[in-house]
This record gives C-alpha cells, structure tokens and sequence, in this order.
C-alpha cells in the first residue's frame, strides 16, 4: 500500500493538533488532590485511587469536565495513531534504508500506540461512567501507560526524524 506524504501528513498534524486540544481540555483535571490530572487517573493502580480522584474531581466541579477530556482523548488517539500508521507505511516504501527503518518503527509504534492508548483510555472511561473504580481496570489501564507513553514518543520521534532524513537525502524525497 502506497500512501502519499500529504495524506499521512494531514492525519499526522491533524493528530498533534487533536492532541493540543486534548491537553486543554484535561487543564481543568489538574485539582487540588488531582495534581497530576488526568495522569493521576492514568496511573491508578486500584480502585480506591480511582474513587479518589473521581471524588475530588467532583469536589473540584470538574466530575463532567473529565467525561469531555477523555471523549477527546478517543478523538485525538484515532487521528494520531492513523497518522503514524499512514507515515510508517510511507516511509516503508520509500528506497533509503534509513527511510524504510524509521518507516517500520512508526508502523509498530502507531500500531502498539492505538491498541494501548485506547485501551488505557476505555479502561478509565468505563470507571469515570459508572463512577467506581475498578481493581482489574484501574490495574489494566496502569499497566498499559507506559507502553503507551514508549510508543506515542517512538511514533512521533520515527515520523520527525523521516521527516529531517528525507528533507536532506538527495534521492527519493
């Protein structure tokens, strides 16, 4: 499968600006108790750290602000995950080695990035809407963050770095 570099590209910007809109909607997170914000939720090991941040958000009036930021969060990894995927096969058909290198690890990164991210971010919707934490949830959605957070940076890294190669490459830009 050939994909232009427009087409990933779209997808790409399009995913960083979605995620630009995703941190604004998670300042609000950042409460007293919630420090950390969304990230605190992310990493939750149980489910009485789950209940915790849900009541302080709560106290905060910021319960429903959570339920917008993680809609959001499902927008952004869609998009951005795409874009990955589109700039890895790109790069993969492209004839430097070097290309094709930073091709296959967007490729797996993005693949990886969406199925952990969205993973993660259900796991922790799923307690925000039934407002209750969950031991194997908050332990699955945990487990899954740092894998995520690998990936999310090795996509972008990968994609930026073709991005740089291919503009000072002298054959197949």
């Amino acid at each position: 499968m050939t994909v232009s570099k427009r087409t990933f590209l779209f997808w790409f910007l399009s995913g960083l600006g979605a995620f630009a809109v995703t941190l604004v909607l998670h300042l609000p997170l950042v409460t007293e108790g919630v420090g950390g914000g969304i990230a605190d939720h992310q990493r939750a090991p149980d489910a009485a750290t789950v209940d915790a941040i849900h009541a302080a958000w709560k106290a905060s009036g910021v319960y429903a602000q959570a339920h917008w930021a993680m809609v959001a969060d499902l927008i952004f990894i869609g998009i951005y995950g795409l874009g990955c995927v589109l700039g890895g096969l790109h790069y993969i058909a492209r004839s430097q080695l070097a290309l094709r290198t930073l091709g296959w690890i967007a490729l797996f990164s993005g693949i990886v990035f969406l199925f952990t991210d969205y993973g993660e971010t259900v796991a922790q919707f799923i307690q925000l809407v039934r407002n209750r934490g969950s031991d194997h949830l908050a332990e699955f959605a945990s487990t899954l963050r740092p894998v995520k957070m690998a990936t999310w940076i090795g996509a972008f890294l990968a994609i930026v770095a073709a991005l740089i190669a291919e503009r000072f490459s002298t054959s197949d830009a």
